[in-house]
């Protein structure tokens, strides 16, 4: 008897969909500091990390 594969034994894990967003890591992002602004439409945005690793994105 032939075991069938799994469907994740199918698909190698780094190869995503072609319509998948782009990822980037935050601390790709931060550079190094705790906080960077982000220009989206000619408004600013501020993108930080806090005391408690979490990431806010403000206006």
């Amino acid at each position: 008897m032939v075991e069938s594969p799994k469907p994740d034994a199918a698909v190698p894990r780094d190869t995503k969909p072609a319509n998948a967003p782009k990822t980037i890591e935050s601390q790709t992002l931060l550079d190094g500091g705790r906080e960077v602004w982000i220009v989206h439409q000619g408004e600013r945005y501020r993108l930080c990390l806090t005391r408690r690793n979490k990431l806010i994105l403000q206006k």
